[in-house]
């Protein structure tokens, strides 16, 4: 068992108060400065064997009752203080629950939207699979003979065909030659 004598306590008090500033040993850094004054206490009241020099002396440390008790009244919260600071918590949170609800509605619709689009490209590129392989699949040819044969379509003569001329400033756009056409 350790001793404690006055001897021990007052070395560990200094230590104590040592390691607490941070282990300043004298000369290797900057001494420190007193960052807080040291609070200072009112006198205690005096006994009625120790009576104050003046009167005024004896206005100034005496407080009424009145003072008092206005004091603890101001420190105290009434019934319709407490009841305020309920409905104004119970309104925090209500607005809080429902800020949280509305982001997770939110976060929920935002991935919902994300997997509707990849959904939508999926689809844009089957689509287009489809369409190269149908239109790939197609012959002009077979088309022609089951129209002149079958349909009993023929070529336009020349009273059915009709010119027109542009203007200048308008234009028509060939992607491939017409079948049967000589330039």
């Amino acid at each position: 068992m350790e001793r404690t004598n006055r001897a021990v306590t007052s070395r560990k008090a200094r230590t104590n108060a040592r390691n607490v500033r941070g282990m300043y040993v004298d000369g290797n850094t900057v001494r420190r400065l007193q960052e807080v004054p040291q609070r200072q206490y009112p006198a205690r009241r005096r006994t009625a064997a120790a009576k104050p020099a003046s009167q005024s002396e004896r206005r100034v440390r005496q407080t009424s009752r009145e003072t008092i008790r206005n004091r603890e009244k101001a420190m105290s919260m009434g019934k319709g203080f407490v009841l305020f600071l309920t409905v104004v918590c119970a309104a925090i949170m209500f607005f809080a629950v429902s800020y949280l609800q509305l982001k997770s509605d939110i976060t929920g619709r935002i991935s919902e939207v994300a997997s509707l689009e990849a959904e939508y490209s999926q689809i844009k590129e089957e689509n287009d699979a489809y369409y190269s392989q149908v239109t790939s699949n197609v012959d002009l040819n077979k088309i022609k003979r089951i129209a002149i044969g079958r349909l009993g379509m023929n070529y336009p003569t020349d009273a059915q065909k009709k010119t027109y001329t542009m203007s200048s400033n308008s234009y028509v756009r060939q992607y491939q030659d017409v079948p049967g056409s000589v330039r």
